[in-house]
């Protein structure tokens, strides 16, 4: 992101009023809310102009608004657990952690959830547990980054090798884009205002019916892919953790067209999350760790595809150079930590067992 001019003093008064008169949530251009989310979880510091924890989408639109009429960049914001500066900025920072925080619904039979941007991923975990369900990706913060966050930066964590990234467990978004057009993002080239988009009335958060229409995505969208199918489908890499730039190839259509998945990853860049609705996985009721030791990185980094086959729920690694006393581990002077799921105690150690017998590692 680049820097950006400080707002002369009578600009900055103004965009002050009219985010106060606009928006219901929190607004807060105070030096200690400014030096709050001076900084995330990377090196980079940057000030803020303000702070605002939008209630509802139409605050949202509203923070857009006067965004876009004084000329003032905007970042949206989860948990701040980002480490490259994603979550600062030096205009106007949305804090989804205040007010937009729900889990709104949670539906056990087809496995979805829907949910608010500010949401943090533990709290989604913890309904689902319940249910024997949970959401597959889960980053080493998942205490306390959010939904929209992962969303936003497509994140992965150890179980991605078993339930994929969060664009793979992503149904749908709703999002606003920076003219503060409300689009419902799903399969196909079609998009919608989200339904019952409007002021949310204090107290329980409401349940909208699903998309209220289905206005046409932009040509100038359609015409991108449709001018360079050729080049979508030979210019990606077929990575499972791929999650770095634009997902353009989920436009594809033998990929389903898939406008939620493509808007993964996108930082915010492409517009801002108000509502999502991502899939649940089914959590094994019982778990077990096959701990291999190899020679060095290399050998481990060689066998760790080999395993994938025997279809462990993670398979990470660590060097001997991290690992102060090795004394409990299998000898070696690198190890693979490979996960593996079953019904009962029994079924997941059998797993880890198979595993581990077809690892190659050192005996």
């Amino acid at each position: 992101m680049s820097p950006h001019p400080r707002p002369a003093p009578d600009t900055l008064a103004a965009l002050h009023r009219a985010l106060t008169r606009t928006v219901r949530g929190t607004v807060d251009f105070s030096p200690g809310a400014r030096a709050l989310t001076t900084m995330d979880a990377s090196n980079y510091r940057r000030v803020p102009l303000g702070v605002v924890a939008p209630y509802d989408s139409d605050d949202v639109a509203a923070t857009l608004a006067a965004c876009r009429e004084h000329g003032v960049p905007l970042v949206p914001r989860g948990g701040g657990t980002s480490i490259a500066g994603q979550a600062t900025g030096t205009g106007i920072v949305l804090d989804f952690t205040r007010h937009m925080n729900r889990l709104l619904d949670l539906d056990p039979e087809t496995r979805t959830a829907r949910v608010q941007p500010g949401l943090v991923l533990d709290t989604l975990r913890a309904a689902a547990v319940p249910y024997g369900l949970t959401f597959g990706p889960d980053p080493s913060t998942h205490a306390r980054c959010t939904l929209g966050g992962m969303i936003g930066n497509n994140s992965c964590g150890a179980h991605s090798v078993a339930w994929g990234t969060t664009a793979d467990n992503t149904e749908t978004l709703d999002v606003l884009a920076a003219d503060g057009t409300p689009h419902h993002l799903a399969r196909g080239w079609n998009t919608a205002a989200p339904a019952g988009h409007g002021r949310t009335p204090p107290g329980p958060a409401r349940t909208p019916s699903g998309p209220a229409g289905t206005p046409p995505v932009p040509d100038a969208l359609r015409a991108l892919v449709d001018t360079h199918l050729a080049l979508l489908r030979t210019g990606y890499p077929t990575l499972p953790r791929r999650i770095s730039g634009y997902a353009l190839d989920a436009l594809l259509p033998e990929h389903g067209t898939d406008l939620a998945r493509a808007w993964c990853g996108s930082e915010g860049t492409l517009g801002v999350l108000t509502e999502a609705r991502v899939r649940l996985v089914e959590a094994p009721p019982a778990r077990a760790l096959a701990v291999l030791g190899y020679a060095d990185e290399s050998e481990a980094a060689e066998a760790a595809a080999g395993l994938l086959r025997f279809a462990p729920l993670t398979v990470e690694g660590m060097a001997a150079d991290l690992v102060p006393d090795s004394a409990s581990l299998p000898r070696g002077g690198a190890w693979l930590f490979a996960e593996t799921g079953g019904a009962d105690p029994a079924e997941a150690a059998h797993r880890a067992r198979l595993l581990a017998g077809a690892a190659g590692a050192l005996d």
